[in-house]
């Protein structure tokens, strides 16, 4: 991946707040600014447990953003309409297509709009479910059942599906899963400690493997 070299130069000599997760801000009327908390607690995270020079806070990006390109994680959730312009649509897929990483956490009401910007984006593939066995589900803690369940939506079960370029997983789509609920603060949702641990070890791995970790 074309950010695997940049992180290794980054932990050998850089400042402690070098890299940041971006959320990704979107038009369409969904709050793509929904768990606030969670991204700033995944930097946390990803820095007391891996030594990894992550800012404290997050990023905010949009897909036109000139820095767009500077970020190897790009967090995608909120409940609503999800819209892009087709010139956001065209830079999202170059920025895809050259090495970047999109987590789409589905949160109660973006399901259709968010597939349809998909198929919009790539008319030329179809989502697939990515299957237990994928190194994302074992970059750092493994999850032989794949995607941990965080909260109920309609009772169905977890589902992770993805784009794929030449083998390489470009984006994630967490579904029916709401990963960022379990990152958030622990008050916020009173989720049980194993529940909020296994959403933090499965966003763990996504920004590891966003980042050209191997397992």
């Amino acid at each position: 991946m074309i950010w695997a070299l940049a992180l290794a130069l980054t932990l050998s000599a850089a400042p402690a707040d070098t890299l940041q997760l971006a959320r990704l801000q979107y038009d369409g009327g969904g709050d793509w600014y929904a768990n606030p908390s969670s991204l700033a607690n995944l930097q946390a995270e990803l820095r007391d447990r891996f030594g990894l020079p992550f800012a404290d806070r997050e990023a905010v990006v949009r897909v036109d953003d000139p820095e767009l390109f500077d970020h190897p994680y790009l967090y995608l959730t909120g409940h609503g309409d999800v819209r892009f312009s087709p010139r956001e649509r065209a830079r999202l897929r170059d920025f895809l297509l050259a090495g970047g990483f999109l987590h789409a956490d589905d949160n109660y009401g973006l399901d259709e709009s968010f597939r349809e910007e998909v198929a919009a984006i790539f008319p030329d593939r179809e989502f697939v479910e990515i299957p237990a066995d994928h190194p994302v589900f074992s970059v750092a803690w493994d999850f032989p059942d794949g995607l941990p369940k965080v909260h109920e939506h309609d009772g169905e079960p977890p589902q992770a599906f993805g784009i794929f370029e030449q083998g390489r997983l470009i984006l994630f789509y967490s579904y029916q899963s709401d990963l960022g609920d379990g990152w958030e603060d622990p008050e916020v949702h009173e989720d049980a400690p194993e529940v909020r641990e296994a959403a933090l070890r499965m966003g763990m791995n996504l920004v590891l493997y966003a980042l050209g970790w191997s397992s």
